[in-house]
């Protein structure tokens, strides 16, 4: 409803009068104005009184929903039926690799719904992160292809990198398009398909280009997992550790009791019994709401308290450096944060300890030698100082099994320390560390 809407005056009017001049007027726009179902917003407007100036306050509220969900494109779940038949289309953009392995799924739900479909398959590796590829998206999107609407939820089926690219084209498309989310890898479905954050990457800097948008709907059906290489089951665990240490012991134990059974298994898709079953779906819901907790309520990283950033902070200026897989690149930052957090009396060893024996467990890095490239390191912070803003590095660390504060600084003394701390520990590790399948090229995506 608009409240106290004034009334438009005479163009002859020379100025406004002392009540006009000081009113505080709050907008509240009647429902049948909105855009989209998803989002709603009002604001403020406030005269300073010399009829010279005033100013404008206004909020803006989405609605985004994660959902666990089994077998999302049999045609007997309804989930994205309901959601496309009253729209008259489906218009998807989906990974290549999942195209090949589940597009006759994928038509076939939507024929049986009776729902046309319009589909893009895109490759979609980390080379392929690039702004090309999310104006290729756009072109789909757009006027020339099947131009959507901005009522009109694209459907996005993929990886993390699709989210990203895909992510960032309906950001972009009439400023603000809906999407649903369907992750088909572990980091997808877990972090980067709900999150909000949509990118591409730069010039030697990860994700350094975007906009912040949410998926409207994000589904999760683990299913997904079975056909993936086991190496990226490995790279997207990575993402469950960082919630794990920061927000959630519970979590923690859980991955130290079953993580290396749910790798193997797929997240108990590929020969698990029930009980795994049941095990894999409360570690995917309670990283899923422990990231969401943060990310979601936090939505455009208004404050710095992030503690989904944890292993973040280093790693986005070495993992290109090193063609680092994204889940390696994290848990060698999260490992080397632990001893940092040591070094600066807020973790004991025994912690660091249990931290890196998690990692390590899965396959997961905790060393590389480029940790010893202190240009790189303090370019690395900078980076990611001028990214926080002014406040400060705010590198989250860990405090305990489940808790983490946040380092405003840290000095080029301390970090050269830390860095020798975290080498002698690793030194004594079987290969110094190193993970299995740690780079790009290991999984083809180089």
């Amino acid at each position: 409803m608009v409240q106290a809407q004034p009334q438009p005056k005479s163009s002859n009017s020379p100025k406004l009068t002392p009540q006009e001049s000081e009113q505080i007027i709050q907008f509240r726009h009647p429902e049948r104005y909105r855009t989209s179902e998803w989002y709603t917003g009002d604001g403020t407007i406030a005269a300073s009184g010399d009829g010279r100036s005033f100013k404008v306050t206004a909020s803006y509220t989405l609605e985004a929903e994660v959902k666990l969900v089994t077998g999302v494109f049999k045609p007997s779940n309804p989930t994205l039926g309901e959601i496309y038949s009253r729209r008259g289309r489906c218009v998807a953009i989906v990974d290549q690799t999942v195209d090949e392995l589940y597009g006759e799924e994928i038509r076939h739900y939507f024929q049986v719904h009776e729902i046309p479909l319009e589909l893009l398959s895109c490759r979609a590796w980390e080379s392929d992160k690039t702004p090309e590829t999310v104006h290729k998206l756009l072109h789909f999107l757009g006027k020339d292809g099947c131009d959507v609407s901005r009522n009109e939820p694209v459907l996005v089926v993929g990886g993390g990198v699709l989210s990203d690219v895909a992510g960032l084209a309906c950001a972009l498309q009439h400023r603000r398009t809906p999407y649903v989310m369907v992750g088909t890898t572990v980091v997808a479905a877990i972090d980067a398909g709900p999150s909000p954050r949509t990118c591409t990457n730069g010039a030697q800097f990860k994700n350094s280009i975007g906009a912040y948008h949410p998926p409207v709907l994000t589904l999760v059906d683990r299913h997904f997992f079975r056909t993936l290489p086991l190496g990226h089951i490995r790279n997207g665990m990575a993402e469950i550790i960082k919630m794990a240490v920061t927000d959630d012991p519970i979590l923690f134990e859980l991955m130290e009791k079953y993580g290396p059974r749910l790798l193997e298994t797929h997240f108990a898709t590929v020969n698990a019994d029930q009980e795994l079953e049941a095990i894999a779906d409360d570690v995917i819901y309670r990283a899923l709401f422990s990231y969401m907790k943060h990310e979601g309520t936090n939505m455009f990283e208004t404050y710095q308290d992030r503690p989904h950033a944890y292993g973040h902070t280093w790693s986005p200026r070495f993992e290109p450096a090193a063609k680092l897989l994204h889940g390696h690149a994290v848990s060698i930052g999260m490992a080397f944060g632990a001893s940092l957090a040591v070094e600066m009396g807020w973790l004991t060893t025994t912690e660091r300890d249990r931290i890196v024996a998690l990692c390590r467990s899965l396959g997961l890095a905790v060393y590389h030698p480029i940790l010893e490239d202190m240009e790189l390191m303090i370019s690395g912070q900078k980076n990611m100082r001028r990214k926080r803003g002014d406040g400060g590095l705010w590198a989250p660390l860990p405090t305990g099994i489940g808790s983490c504060d946040y380092a405003q600084e840290v000095s080029a003394e301390l970090l050269e320390a830390g860095v020798k701390r975290h080498k002698d520990y690793c030194s004594t590790l079987p290969n110094a560390g190193q993970g299995e399948q740690m780079y790009l090229s290991d999984l083809g995506l180089a």
